[in-house]
């Protein structure tokens, strides 16, 4: 599908080195948005603005901790003195680490709350008064969060995970009550199988097989068919907000 509303605008995605992050920037960009890349992997980012640049497009990439503050901050800053004013954010970045909570990872569990939730708190501090201050002016303005069906459905030895995307979607209903009345939708998208790089960072060999077991059965969501999701939810008229965006594979029950 053709998005022509989207020319024009700038947005901001993280989580843009791979999976459903890199898969929006390239579709946003492809409609004529100033894409601003941010993760860690500078490299993948640097090969990703180069091929949005060469295919006619506008990218920046920007190499961001969504973890750290201070790189948030930093990244900010650049994204502003080159694009200027954001209208759309897409908090694509996240880790899924599954384990029996009688494990004990800490590691993970700590991993999973700063990117998953404080992650996405930092980036929408970092611009929410650019997108109310384009909604002021008339424009649109989106900030679109990644969750995940775990926010809803339970699963076994995903306990840690489930609940930091149930706190991305409570977040997102939240904000919807602070923002949207100043014009700026909130839209919270929670896929379910989806062929990204989330199931390589579950270092549990059964979980892995399961998830592995999972897909074969039931098939899965492209990265790509989430970023045409997040396409059409953001060209809709600015009036209308697809709030809450529930996406599975048909098998899925």
């Amino acid at each position: 599908m053709l998005y022509d509303t989207l020319a024009d605008r700038t947005a901001v995605i993280t989580g843009a080195a791979s999976g459903m992050g890199a898969a929006t920037a390239r579709l946003l960009a492809a409609q004529g948005v100033r894409v601003a890349l941010l993760a860690r992997r500078a490299e993948r980012l640097e090969e990703l603005a180069a091929k949005i640049t060469a295919d006619g497009g506008r990218a920046l990439a920007v190499a961001a901790d969504v973890t750290s503050q201070a790189s948030v901050d930093a990244a900010a800053d650049l994204v502003h003195r080159e694009f200027g004013r954001v209208d759309l954010v897409v908090n694509a970045a996240g880790v899924m680490l599954p384990n029996p909570l009688d494990a004990g990872r800490a590691d993970e569990w700590q991993r999973m709350l700063d990117t998953n939730v404080a992650g996405a708190l930092r980036v929408i501090r970092a611009f929410t008064a650019d997108l109310v201050a384009a909604a002021a002016e008339g424009r649109t303005a989106d900030l679109v969060n990644i969750s995940s069906i775990g926010a809803h459905i339970t699963f076994p030895n995903y306990a840690v995970y489930g609940a930091t995307k149930a706190a991305l979607t409570y977040l997102s209903a939240s904000l919807r009550t602070e923002l949207g009345p100043r014009d700026v939708r909130v839209t919270n998208i929670e896929p379910g199988l989806t062929d990204s790089e989330l199931a390589g960072h579950v270092d549990n060999a059964e979980l892995s097989g399961q998830l592995d077991g999972m897909f074969e059965a039931l098939g899965g969501l492209s990265s790509d068919e989430i970023a045409d999701l997040i396409a059409y939810t953001t060209s809709r008229a600015r009036h209308i907000n697809l709030r809450q965006l529930v996406v599975l594979p048909t098998r899925q029950a």
